[in-house]
């Protein structure tokens, strides 16, 4: 399968926080659902934004790939935390996908009615197309979400990026949500972020541990020694739901945070 991102020997860090990251390899391949996990403070979301081009690495290269040629970049999507949405923001759902559609240097474009009926393909495709002319402030956790997904998947993108996707939403929508990415998985690879170990196992093809440095492991048998090894201080233990075990982060100390329970 042909790879979209290859990054080589990556370290990033920040003026008062070097080496956020350090020495990272990982590949990223067209059909990939990948899942990311790892202690806050890890480096997660610093990885994501490199990827973005957002962030300029210290050392090391973000390389990317059409069709198994190098080029300057590719198309990707981006969901980010809902947290970072200002709801107050008067834009209906309407505008905000097609917000999807804008190229980044002409905020000012004018959409056709091509770009309107696409809006109105992926709203369906989501369930979403009876919230099209309501303000987002309007919404719910779950609603904005599939909002914002449209966002990211209406440019039919090579690949798009969610991160911490089931923040603020409740259960029901969080297994609907994930049933809708294994079917845009069928056509888009993508990268999702999640303190919830359980739930990306069930879910994703390939597993990365970000902890400064990164762990991957091809597959989702994952072993304890492994995501022990993945986390290094970080303890883990196995909690048995019924017959899905959850791994979760037991309460520690980190360097980079206070005391802290990923659950």
């Amino acid at each position: 399968m042909n790879k979209l991102i290859d990054i080589a020997n990556l370290t990033v860090g920040y003026e008062n926080k070097p080496n956020v990251l350090k020495d990272i390899n990982l590949s990223i391949y067209q059909d990939d659902f990948l899942g990311i996990i790892g202690p806050n403070g890890g480096g997660k979301t610093t990885l994501l934004r490199t990827i973005l081009g957002l962030i300029k690495p210290q050392s090391g290269s973000v390389t990317f790939y059409d069709k198994g040629e190098k080029t300057a970049s590719i198309n990707i999507g981006y969901l980010p935390q809902i947290n970072r949405i200002d709801k107050k923001f008067p834009i209906s759902v309407s505008e905000v996908i097609l917000s999807g559609l804008t190229p980044g240097n002409n905020i000012f474009k004018r959409y056709s009615s091509a770009d309107r009926q696409k809006v109105k393909e992926v709203a369906e495709r989501l369930g979403i197309e009876e919230l099209l002319s309501r303000a987002i402030g309007d919404l719910s956790g779950g609603q904005l979400q599939r909002v914002l997904l449209g966002r990211a998947i209406v440019d039919n993108p090579k690949l798009i990026i969610l991160d911490e996707p089931s923040t603020y939403v409740d259960k029901l929508f969080e297994t609907n949500f994930y049933k809708l990415l294994g079917d845009i998985n069928k056509e888009i690879a993508i990268v999702l972020v999640s303190h919830d170990v359980g739930t990306i196992i069930s879910l994703v093809k390939n597993i990365a541990c970000v902890n400064q440095g990164l762990h991957y492991h091809p597959g989702t048998d994952i072993s304890q020694e492994w995501l022990l090894n993945a986390y290094e201080s970080c303890p883990i233990e196995i909690l048995g739901h019924g017959s899905l075990p959850h791994r979760v982060l037991l309460e520690h100390d980190h360097q980079e945070g206070g005391s802290h329970i990923h659950q």
